[in-house]
């Protein structure tokens, strides 16, 4: 097995891959599908805190500040490529308590976090804008104090029309984040709209069903796509249906599609 690479290459791996062309960063929820997407030649990772939570029997935004920092030290050292991290909204509320998460985060080894303006309260589910960007602007601070090498995505979540979250994404692009994110988008035309509005700043889209393509998505503009929670909720269906078909029919049928024992073996070193 070859060395793992220095941290600061990892994070100078990272950026490079937001200057130019369009990449896919899908989304491990521990350390043995991290490696599996690596082996498969993906350059980049991120965590998934909807994948993360479930792993743990939790629901999405019920896992715990110290959850989140163990759970990412875990992935980044399980593989060699650079890793982004689903930091939520940071686990706080506060400007200077982001701060502070924010390089806890930072020196898990990740190369990058995401920071959201969602509350999680259902009936004021996103900060109010002067608030949002007062997160994102102490979040770019806490990063540069760190020594300015993760790099931070903003993102904008889909509470709210296409035009505030345009008119959101371009003040986080100014107050200092790297690359710009907006959940929910579905339309190659909303798609464009905001890869525009942010140019020249890198924008990501998640794609978690198959509405699109790498393709489309290159040729709109986008420099980087994630799946979120979609390979978990995949990984999940072949449970479920595994093990229903055991609890109601009593039967085992649906066994006979998992992955060989010998292939798993293989995929993970002694």
């Amino acid at each position: 097995m070859s060395p793992s690479p220095a941290p600061d290459d990892r994070y100078q791996a990272f950026r490079r891959l937001h200057q130019s062309g369009c990449f896919v960063i899908p989304n491990p929820w521990d350390a043995g599908s991290a490696r599996l997407l690596a082996q498969l030649g993906f350059k980049a990772l991120a965590t998934t805190s909807s994948g993360f939570a479930w792993s743990l029997g939790r629901r999405d935004r019920h896992i715990t500040l110290d959850d989140s920092l163990g759970h990412l030290c875990a992935i980044s050292a399980s593989v060699d490529v650079p890793v982004n991290a689903d930091f939520e909204a940071a686990f706080a509320i506060e400007p200077e308590d982001v701060a502070a998460n924010v390089q806890r985060a930072a020196a898990t080894g990740v190369a990058g976090l995401s920071v959201e303006d969602s509350t999680g309260d259902a009936s004021k589910p996103l900060f109010a804008f002067d608030l949002a960007l007062e997160r994102i602007r102490a979040a770019r601070r806490a990063l540069d104090d760190a020594g300015g090498k993760v790099l931070l995505t903003a993102r904008a979540e889909n509470h709210a029309p296409l035009a505030e979250r345009i008119r959101r994404l371009t003040a986080f692009a100014e107050a200092g984040a790297d690359c710009l994110f907006a959940p929910g988008l579905r339309s190659l035309g909303e798609i464009t709209e905001v890869v525009r509005a942010v140019a020249p700043k890198p924008v990501n889209v998640l794609v978690g069903s198959d509405f699109t393509n790498v393709a489309e998505l290159a040729d709109a503009g986008v420099r980087r796509i994630s799946v979120g929670g979609a390979l978990a909720r995949a990984a999940w269906a072949g449970f479920f249906r595994a093990a229903r078909e055991i609890a109601e029919q009593g039967t085992f049928t649906a066994l006979a599609a998992g992955t060989p024992s010998a292939e798993m073996e293989r995929a993970f070193p002694a």
